[in-house]
């Protein structure tokens, strides 16, 4: 019999991508989708879900932009139903810490009768250098409206390898790993590693959160993104998250990546290079 493709949500992203080149490394066929792919999936334009689940065997699912913003939970709830429909063996969803409405999507997951995993990640070292924050550090400064709370960033490669241990072996069905960095650093200090590794000076400027959004604002960025960014800096970072916690050992049996080896590697790769 062919083999049934395994469905990626967001397959071009930080996360999906490094997941999708995993599975492919091993043999295995992959779906990758999104709004612009062969197989189109829309998160606004539910009538792309059905014909992206037909004919796959799990699915690792990113919802965009966060699982954060209104009508999430009542997304992740019909997508888990459209994939009991189809049989699907299992979902695999990317959430975040501390986030409320993320959790209650976890819930609708849960709650759905599909076996599922769910892979809760603490902010990405990667937004640094491959996300909005890539600029800042090109340009000399990262200017956000984060004070001294500490965040136990992690790396996309750990959930990376967390996701695609989820959707390849059985043992991890039905688990919940909360995933974080092997330490607490404050964006401050994040932001004196990446300098440290960049061999050029970078520094980290604490705004408020009306300067933040009046920023972005002048950038054009969408009004329902800057809602939910100050969201994600006023309540994700309000120290709720800041402690370490040890999925990507639980997944893997090995400690996750520090931030300092991140810094080194992205160095070395010339994402910072000006």
């Amino acid at each position: 019999m062919p083999q049934q493709p395994i469905l990626l949500i967001g397959g071009s992203g930080k996360t999906g991508s490094r997941v999708n080149a995993r599975l492919q490394a091993r043999g295995l066929a992959t779906r990758p989708v999104s709004r612009s792919a062969a197989i189109a999936f829309d998160w606004t334009r539910p009538e792309t879900w059905s014909a992206a689940l037909d004919g796959v065997s799990k699915a690792y699912v990113t919802y965009q932009p966060d699982l954060a913003v209104d009508g999430a939970v009542d997304a992740i709830a019909e997508l888990a139903r459209l994939a009991r429909e189809k049989s699907l063996e299992r979902l695999v969803l990317l959430s975040g810490r501390g986030e409320p409405r993320a959790q209650r999507a976890e819930g609708a997951l849960r709650a759905s009768g599909v076996s599922w995993t769910i892979v809760r990640a603490s902010w990405f070292n990667q937004n640094f250098s491959e996300g909005y924050l890539i600029d800042g550090v090109l340009a000399g400064e990262i200017a956000l409206p984060v004070g001294t709370v500490p965040e136990p960033f992690i790396d996309a490669d750990d959930i990376a390898d967390v996701v695609t241990a989820a959707l390849t072996d059985q043992r991890h069905a039905n688990k919940l790993y909360e995933v974080t960095g092997p330490r607490t650093l404050t964006f401050a200090e994040a932001v004196a590693e990446i300098s440290k590794a960049a061999g050029r000076p970078v520094r980290y400027t604490q705004i408020s959160p009306q300067v933040f959004a009046a920023g972005m604002r002048q950038a054009g960025v969408p009004e329902d993104v800057i809602a939910l960014l100050d969201e994600l800096f006023s309540v994700v970072l309000d120290g709720r998250n800041s402690h370490v916690m040890h999925g990507v050992e639980e997944a893997l049996g090995r400690p996750a990546r520090d931030f300092s080896e991140y810094a080194r590697a992205a160095a070395a790769s010339g994402a910072w290079r000006v």
